[in-house]
């Protein structure tokens, strides 16, 4: 997948079914778009192209999660706008000429029905519709998903993933929510004095849920391990900056500098400070215990 942030000028392209969003979790609402234009894809053989509009918020996925992510899906170009000043300012009419006529060749476009761009948010659906008859490009218009009587959105998976709720974030972006990354040494009293883990430090632009304990999966390509998570501080130990630590069952291998993903299944309990290493050890067994009971395990 070719990937590009853009700083003014867009690439020459030609031929693209194109989908415009933020794509901040690649939620339910936002594959239904990915899923149309890989369908342009695979009847006309046109270039698959996101555009993602790029804000300053932490992200439910991070950038690199975000490519990765649309790479696996088929992907064939991810172009990041970042919404500054100058893009805020392009008037709607000029963003479709110039960049989805002129620069990329549109030869379809899909967005959702309360998608908005441009200068004062003018554009809109109908607009992109009214200019593809102009120029040739044809429009699909897609209703948003639903979860019951509210809209799936990426301000309502935030919320549920700031309350801690796992499983209803799992059912709004139609996967487990996750975090990824490079397993570091940590302070190593895990390995003396509680139990082997594997520690992630998170990206700073990632939007991470309330600290405390998870049930999770880890993964490290083909290989999966369920386990608990602490996201947090760890205060009883004394950490200075916020972690990712997982402790993956029946595990002993040394999995320092492997690439990992840890996916969230459920929050156990929120993150405190214990009086003592031994009432953190004796609480950590609890939770062990609680993992092994959700996953079935003897």
């Amino acid at each position: 997948m070719e990937y590009m942030t853009i700083d003014g000028q867009f690439p020459r392209l030609n031929n693209c079914a194109v989908t415009l969003g933020k794509f901040d979790g690649i939620h339910r609402g936002h594959r239904k778009l990915v899923d149309k234009i890989l369908e342009q894809k695979a009847e006309t053989g046109a270039a698959a192209v996101v555009i993602a509009f790029v804000s300053d918020k932490k992200m439910i996925l991070t950038r690199a999660e975000r490519r990765d992510f649309l790479e696996h899906l088929g992907v064939d170009v991810l172009l990041e706008c970042p919404l500054d000043s100058r893009l805020k300012h392009v008037k709607a009419e000029n963003f479709i000429r110039q960049v989805l006529v002129s620069s990329l060749h549109a030869s379809f476009v899909a967005v959702g029905e309360d998608f908005r761009f441009g200068f004062e948010r003018k554009g809109t659906p109908a607009l992109l519709e009214k200019y593809g008859l102009r120029y040739g490009y044809r429009t699909e218009i897609l209703q948003k998903e639903m979860d019951g009587q509210r809209k799936v959105s990426s301000t309502y998976i935030r919320e549920e993933l700031k309350r801690g709720s796992m499983e209803k974030v799992t059912s709004l972006l139609g996967c487990d929510f996750y975090v990824s990354g490079t397993v570091e040494h940590g302070r190593g009293m895990g390995h003396r004095t509680f139990f082997p883990t594997a520690n992630l430090i998170p990206a700073q632009e990632k939007l991470l849920p309330p600290n405390g304990v998870y049930v999770t999966v880890s993964s490290f390509g083909p290989e999966a391990y369920p386990g608990i998570t602490n996201v947090g501080y760890k205060p009883t130990v004394g950490e200075r900056f916020i972690g990712v630590e997982s402790y993956l069952f029946d595990c002993e291998k040394n999995l320092y500098g492997k690439s990992c993903t840890v996916q969230f299944k459920k929050f156990l309990r929120p993150e405190h400070k214990f009086s003592s290493f031994e009432a953190l050890k004796e609480q950590i067994h609890r939770d062990i215990g609680k993992g092994r009971e959700f996953f079935q395990m003897d």
